[in-house]
């Protein structure tokens, strides 16, 4: 199955659709990043999304309900590319962090809505600690 992304991409109203024999699928492009941000924020040492873009240099901290908001989606030769907003954990490998993250979102996505993911960038947009904020 492949979905048609330009629909979607530019103008968010628009579903992602795809034609079958049995009828038509329609996804928002909202939903799909529901999923990349939900499979991205449940990674380890992921401590949530952040929104696209920095206020005054600092990262925002998206609610659960939000995470679309850390994740951006377009159309690539081949499938979609995904561009994923984070704020990690301080003390953990942030290379490890993601690449567990690409896999992970990676993953998810082709699974859920069949779509071949070309590539996953992660932003890392700050490092949280238990005792300081930053």
């Amino acid at each position: 199955m492949s979905l048609n992304l330009s629909a979607g991409v530019e103008n968010p109203a628009r579903p992602l659709s795809a034609g079958r024999p049995a009828g038509r699928i329609e996804v928002f492009p909202a939903v799909v990043a529901a999923i990349a941000g939900h499979a991205a924020a449940g990674c380890y040492g992921v401590r949530g999304m952040a929104d696209r873009g920095l206020r005054d240099g600092v990262a925002t901290l998206l609610r659960r309900e939000n995470l679309h908001r850390g994740v951006d989606l377009r159309e690539a030769p081949g499938g979609v590319a995904v561009d994923v907003y984070v704020i990690v954990q301080y003390g953990v490998r942030i290379t490890e962090v993601a690449h567990n993250l690409q896999t992970a979102v990676r993953f998810e996505l082709e699974r859920a809505t069949g779509v071949s993911v070309v590539e996953v960038n992660v932003y890392v947009q700050g490092v949280h600690g238990d005792n300081w904020s930053g």
